[in-house]
Formats: C-alpha cells, structure tokens, sequence
C-alpha cells in the first residue's frame, strides 16, 4: 500500500475530505522525522515506537581498494511494532 491508497483508504472511511487526510499524514510524518532527529522516541500504544537505535564504532571494507575503513558510531530510525500489532499480523497472515 502507498501512500496515495492510504490516503484513499482514510478519505473513503472517515468521510474527511482527501487533502486533509494528506495533509494530517504529512504533518505526522513530519513530527516524527523532527521528534527523532532531536533523539526523542515517538510511542503510540497498541501500534509501535518509532526510535533512534545507537550503531556502535566498527571496520568495514572498501572493497575495490581491499582497504579498511573505519564506520564511526552513528545513529540510524528504527520501528518496534507493538506487541498486539505483532500478533494481529501473525494471526492474519497464518489464517490465510
């Protein structure tokens, strides 16, 4: 599903007229990419968190130069379903 078909889905479902769904989801994107770019996680209950996960200091390789480098500590977003989402999807998928 795009986002297009989510906005399509919401709009058909709620009654509210298609560019303001848009414009809601942007604005909820936006919060979150501003909420982890200050290093706070975003907690919605019965859904997930969206958190800023540390990656450690480490070597890697520049392949075509057969060179290591080093990849210093930097953090990357990250999405931990919560645990009711996880067995919705378990128990859709598995139903099938």
């Amino acid at each position: 599903m795009r986002k297009a078909d989510l906005v399509n889905t919401i709009s058909e479902k709620t009654g509210v007229p298609k560019v303001d769904v848009l414009v809601t989801l942007e604005m909820f994107f936006k919060e979150v990419k501003n909420s982890l770019s200050d290093g706070e996680n975003v907690y919605i209950r019965g859904f997930g968190s969206y958190i800023v996960k540390k990656r450690a200091k480490k070597i890697g390789r520049h392949i075509k130069k057969n060179k290591a480098i080093e990849i210093p500590e930097h953090y990357i977003p990250a999405f931990k379903p919560a645990k009711v989402f996880v067995d919705q999807v378990k128990n859709k998928v598995k139903g099938e």
